[in-house]
């Protein structure tokens, strides 16, 4: 009861508009409080968990998702996909996914990827024919592979709180992540299917593609560069990131020359405020998982749990269910934080595979980037297309069901996730 009660109470805090890191730090002195009496081991605590190399590689795929956008290399990737798909019915929401996909691979970002492949992609579909919803619901929803495609930011934070292997959770998303972007498309296709209203182009020759290609090369070049050399074992995840870098720069500054000292600056300036402000939410985290072990709330859990005689399937169940819950009214990073620490010692006392877990729990993250009322997708669209917010929910709608039906398969063949990491050598 006593997980459940605090599990509430911090929920409730946050949903005041206190800062995440404001309400994990005040909750975890609260509680260190009544535990030990005083708050003195906070400062090892957090010096503890930050004190890692791994945490490099966060601002580091930040800076380089910063750049591409930048540089306006997403635009060549959308012209692109538009290209190469465009014959099929719903050929502009298919492009809109691929572009998705693609870019997903780049900028690690749900939000980054709806807002920039979206400014493209809605007034395009808008033009040919597309109902506004359909538009809205596929930027949405393709906008969200950002945090299961890796590099994945919060895969990264999951991998850090768990001291989970970050490659063998990199390739644990891919097919999941691929599988969803493939749904899409189908959906897409489906969808245009009898609506003769909705344009479609003749097909591309090979010359109009070789050409569209060869304008992307460049953006196409970024994921087999990151993640080829993490799994080749030629990178760690921080220097791959720090490679990627190395080449966004270039590709900006050499090939596409729009990219300026000004240009450096602003991209800094939003990395350095957005690894600020996550370095502050991890240390508050730092703080609370510490105070939750003080408090034995694990091994409560664990309790419950073994007082239920709960399987390993129905405890995954319900924390999927809480989870889906806290997504309608949390965002992801506050996710993670809050419920990491209680949740994760009880599943390995379970024999829970923490890679398996990792992907359903961004599927789920997904979710709550798409569910009203506060999924942050939703109001990226809304900024751009400046719809009201009930005609976007309304095209999110079927996309909701088609990610249940992705979390569902990867429940029912936990292989999607962990056939990549065992045959490539990563270990948990």
């Amino acid at each position: 009861m006593t997980v459940f009660i605090i599990l509430l109470g911090l929920v409730a805090l946050l949903l005041t508009g206190l800062p995440i890191f404001a309400g994990l730090g005040v909750a975890s002195i609260v509680l260190m409080l009544l535990t030990e009496g005083q708050i003195g081991s906070i400062a090892d605590t957090v010096f503890g968990k930050l004190d890692t190399g791994l945490l490099t590689a966060i601002p580091l795929f930040a800076f380089m998702a910063h750049v591409m956008i930048r540089a306006k290399v997403v635009d060549d990737l959308y012209a692109t996909a538009h290209t190469l798909v465009r014959h099929l019915p719903g050929g502009l929401g298919v492009a809109t996914v691929l572009s998705c996909t693609v870019f997903a691979a780049i900028s690690g970002s749900s939000v980054a990827t709806a807002l920039t492949i979206g400014t493209s992609a809605i007034p395009q579909m808008q033009r040919y024919g597309y109902r506004d919803r359909d538009a809205f619901g596929v930027v949405a929803a393709g906008g969200t592979l950002g945090i299961l495609i890796p590099p994945s930011g919060p895969l990264i934070l999951y991998a850090i709180v768990t001291e989970t292997s970050i490659g063998a959770l990199f390739l644990a998303g891919m097919i999941p992540g691929l599988m969803l972007a493939a749904i899409f498309a189908v959906f897409c296709v489906i969808q245009a299917r009898g609506r003769p209203q909705v344009g479609r182009l003749p097909r591309a020759t090979w010359a109009e593609c070789g050409q569209a290609v060869r304008r992307s090369f460049w953006a196409l070049t970024m994921p087999p560069l990151v993640l080829g050399g993490i799994y080749m074992g030629v990178f760690t995840a921080s220097e791959a990131a720090a490679a990627g870098c190395v080449l966004g720069l270039a590709i900006a500054v050499f090939v596409y020359r729009n990219f300026g000292l000004r240009d450096l600056y602003d991209c800094a300036y939003e990395t350095v405020r957005t690894t600020a402000m996550l370095f502050m939410i991890l240390a508050a985290a730092a703080m609370f998982g510490h105070a939750v072990t003080l408090m034995r709330l694990p091994e409560e859990l664990m309790a419950v749990v073994t007082d239920m005689g709960a399987s390993p399937l129905v405890f995954v169940l319900a924390v999927m269910a809480v989870i889906f819950v806290l997504g309608m009214f949390l965002e992801t990073i506050s996710i993670i934080l809050v419920t990491t620490p209680i949740v994760f010692p009880a599943m390995l006392d379970l024999g829970i595979n923490p890679i398996w877990y990792g992907i359903l729990l961004m599927i789920n993250l997904e979710l709550a980037l798409i569910t009203p009322p506060v999924g942050m997708n939703l109001f990226v669209i809304k900024g751009i297309a400046k719809a009201p917010l009930g005609a976007i929910i309304h095209g999110i709608l079927p996309y909701v069901g088609l990610m249940f039906l992705g979390l569902g398969l990867v429940l029912a063949w936990p292989e999607l996730t962990l056939w990549l990491p065992a045959v490539s050598g990563f270990g948990n």
